[in-house]
Protein backbone atom coordinates (compact mmCIF):
# COMPACT_ATOMS: atom_id res chain seq x y z
CA UNK A 1 0.00 0.00 0.00
CA UNK A 2 1.05 3.21 -1.07
CA UNK A 3 1.49 6.12 2.10
CA UNK A 4 0.11 9.24 1.11
CA UNK A 5 3.25 10.85 1.60
CA UNK A 6 5.25 8.52 -1.22
CA UNK A 7 2.28 9.15 -3.35
CA UNK A 8 2.65 13.02 -3.33
CA UNK A 9 6.24 12.79 -3.90
CA UNK A 10 6.07 10.47 -6.82
CA UNK A 11 3.13 12.81 -7.84
CA UNK A 12 5.90 15.62 -7.79
CA UNK A 13 9.19 13.69 -9.02
CA UNK A 14 7.21 12.14 -12.34
CA UNK A 15 6.77 15.65 -14.55
CA UNK A 16 10.60 16.42 -13.66
CA UNK A 17 11.79 13.13 -14.84
CA UNK A 18 9.64 13.04 -17.88
CA UNK A 19 10.88 16.76 -19.07
CA UNK A 20 14.53 15.49 -18.30
CA UNK A 21 16.42 15.38 -21.97
CA UNK A 22 18.94 11.70 -22.18
CA UNK A 23 22.51 12.41 -21.89
CA UNK A 24 23.37 9.33 -24.12
CA UNK A 25 24.73 10.03 -27.72
CA UNK A 26 23.13 7.05 -28.90
CA UNK A 27 19.50 8.85 -28.56
CA UNK A 28 20.95 11.62 -31.11
CA UNK A 29 20.64 9.85 -34.47
CA UNK A 30 21.68 13.52 -35.98
CA UNK A 31 24.70 15.92 -36.24
CA UNK A 32 25.05 19.64 -35.97
CA UNK A 33 27.70 21.51 -37.20
CA UNK A 34 27.81 25.04 -36.00
CA UNK A 35 29.42 27.28 -38.33
CA UNK A 36 28.70 30.52 -35.55
CA UNK A 37 26.87 31.99 -33.06
CA UNK A 38 26.63 35.32 -31.44
CA UNK A 39 25.19 34.51 -27.53
CA UNK A 40 25.14 37.00 -24.59
CA UNK A 41 25.55 35.22 -21.44
CA UNK A 42 23.63 36.28 -18.04
CA UNK A 43 25.38 35.76 -14.71
CA UNK A 44 24.56 35.50 -10.79
CA UNK A 45 26.86 35.65 -8.32
CA UNK A 46 29.73 35.37 -11.11
CA UNK A 47 28.12 32.40 -12.07
CA UNK A 48 27.10 32.01 -15.54
CA UNK A 49 23.33 31.26 -15.22
CA UNK A 50 22.27 31.05 -19.13
CA UNK A 51 23.32 31.74 -22.71
CA UNK A 52 20.50 33.23 -25.36
CA UNK A 53 21.57 34.06 -28.79
CA UNK A 54 21.76 33.25 -32.37
CA UNK A 55 23.18 31.36 -34.96
CA UNK A 56 23.90 29.39 -38.27
CA UNK A 57 24.70 25.41 -38.49
CA UNK A 58 24.56 22.88 -40.70
CA UNK A 59 22.35 20.06 -39.36
CA UNK A 60 23.32 16.20 -40.78
CA UNK A 61 20.31 14.07 -41.62
CA UNK A 62 19.58 10.84 -43.74
CA UNK A 63 23.09 11.50 -45.50
CA UNK A 64 22.64 15.05 -46.50
CA UNK A 65 23.40 18.12 -44.92
CA UNK A 66 21.03 21.18 -44.86
CA UNK A 67 22.12 24.79 -43.62
CA UNK A 68 19.84 26.28 -40.27
CA UNK A 69 19.44 29.70 -39.12
CA UNK A 70 19.04 29.45 -35.40
CA UNK A 71 18.27 30.93 -32.06
CA UNK A 72 18.83 29.52 -28.34
CA UNK A 73 18.25 29.92 -24.88
CA UNK A 74 21.00 27.25 -23.03
CA UNK A 75 21.69 26.64 -19.43
CA UNK A 76 25.48 26.94 -20.29
CA UNK A 77 27.41 28.59 -22.68
CA UNK A 78 27.30 27.47 -26.54
CA UNK A 79 30.34 26.44 -28.38
CA UNK A 80 31.31 27.02 -31.89
CA UNK A 81 32.41 23.42 -33.41
CA UNK A 82 35.56 23.00 -33.93
CA UNK A 83 37.20 22.43 -37.55
CA UNK A 84 34.61 19.80 -38.78
CA UNK A 85 33.77 18.72 -35.12
CA UNK A 86 29.47 17.91 -34.93
CA UNK A 87 27.11 17.68 -31.77
CA UNK A 88 25.19 14.83 -31.51
CA UNK A 89 21.53 16.02 -31.95
CA UNK A 90 17.38 14.96 -32.63
CA UNK A 91 14.24 16.86 -33.64
CA UNK A 92 12.48 17.75 -31.03
CA UNK A 93 9.30 19.31 -33.46
CA UNK A 94 10.51 18.39 -37.30
CA UNK A 95 12.28 20.88 -38.62
CA UNK A 96 11.38 23.58 -36.00
CA UNK A 97 12.86 22.53 -32.78
CA UNK A 98 16.26 20.30 -32.98
CA UNK A 99 17.72 19.16 -28.99
CA UNK A 100 21.50 18.97 -29.57
CA UNK A 101 24.01 17.28 -26.57
CA UNK A 102 27.05 19.27 -26.31
CA UNK A 103 29.47 18.71 -24.05
CA UNK A 104 30.22 20.12 -20.57
CA UNK A 105 34.00 21.26 -21.41
CA UNK A 106 36.70 20.39 -18.81
CA UNK A 107 34.45 17.59 -18.15
CA UNK A 108 34.89 14.66 -20.09
CA UNK A 109 31.85 12.37 -20.49
CA UNK A 110 29.33 15.12 -19.39
CA UNK A 111 27.13 16.45 -21.39
CA UNK A 112 23.78 18.80 -21.08
CA UNK A 113 21.15 19.50 -24.00
CA UNK A 114 20.14 22.90 -25.28
CA UNK A 115 17.08 23.26 -27.65
CA UNK A 116 17.65 25.02 -30.75
CA UNK A 117 14.59 26.82 -32.42
CA UNK A 118 15.53 26.19 -36.24
CA UNK A 119 15.11 27.91 -39.75
CA UNK A 120 16.01 24.95 -41.88
CA UNK A 121 17.45 26.25 -45.54
CA UNK A 122 17.32 24.12 -48.80
CA UNK A 123 20.65 24.86 -49.23
CA UNK A 124 23.74 23.60 -46.76
CA UNK A 125 26.52 26.29 -45.54
CA UNK A 126 29.89 26.03 -46.28
CA UNK A 127 33.19 28.52 -45.88
CA UNK A 128 35.47 29.96 -48.79
CA UNK A 129 38.12 31.71 -48.31
CA UNK A 130 37.24 32.74 -44.72
CA UNK A 131 33.84 33.47 -45.68
CA UNK A 132 30.46 31.85 -45.53
CA UNK A 133 28.65 30.82 -48.49
CA UNK A 134 25.54 29.09 -49.26
CA UNK A 135 25.65 26.03 -51.82
CA UNK A 136 23.25 23.46 -53.16
CA UNK A 137 22.46 20.13 -51.01
CA UNK A 138 23.67 18.03 -54.09
CA UNK A 139 26.78 19.86 -54.48
CA UNK A 140 27.67 19.86 -50.47
CA UNK A 141 26.72 15.92 -50.99
CA UNK A 142 29.18 15.36 -53.62
CA UNK A 143 31.74 17.10 -52.18
CA UNK A 144 31.25 14.85 -48.99
CA UNK A 145 31.28 11.53 -50.69
CA UNK A 146 34.66 12.58 -52.33
CA UNK A 147 35.95 13.51 -48.89
CA UNK A 148 34.53 10.03 -47.32
CA UNK A 149 33.02 12.52 -44.98
CA UNK A 150 29.68 11.12 -43.43
CA UNK A 151 29.72 12.20 -39.40
CA UNK A 152 26.19 10.26 -39.42
CA UNK A 153 28.11 7.26 -39.60
CA UNK A 154 31.37 8.50 -37.45
CA UNK A 155 33.05 9.20 -40.14
CA UNK A 156 34.14 12.68 -38.66
CA UNK A 157 37.13 14.02 -40.61
CA UNK A 158 36.59 14.41 -44.06
CA UNK A 159 39.61 12.67 -46.21
CA UNK A 160 42.29 15.08 -47.55
CA UNK A 161 43.00 14.95 -51.14
CA UNK A 162 46.44 14.05 -53.03
CA UNK A 163 48.22 16.83 -54.56
CA UNK A 164 46.97 17.82 -58.01
CA UNK A 165 43.01 16.59 -57.61
CA UNK A 166 40.78 18.83 -58.10
CA UNK A 167 38.13 19.26 -54.93
CA UNK A 168 34.65 18.28 -55.93
CA UNK A 169 33.77 22.09 -54.44
CA UNK A 170 36.24 24.92 -54.25
CA UNK A 171 34.14 26.12 -51.09
CA UNK A 172 35.67 23.35 -48.95
CA UNK A 173 39.37 23.29 -49.13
Amino acid sequence: MIRPRNLLFLCLLTPIVLRAESKNPADYPLRVHILGKDQTTFYHHRYAEESKGEGRANIFENGEARGADFTFDCSEKLKASFGFETYPAKWKKSNQELTVLLPVFGKTGSYFTCNLKTDVKDFAYAMQQGRMISEPVADFKQWMIKHDYDPEHGKNTPIRLQPGEKPATPSQE
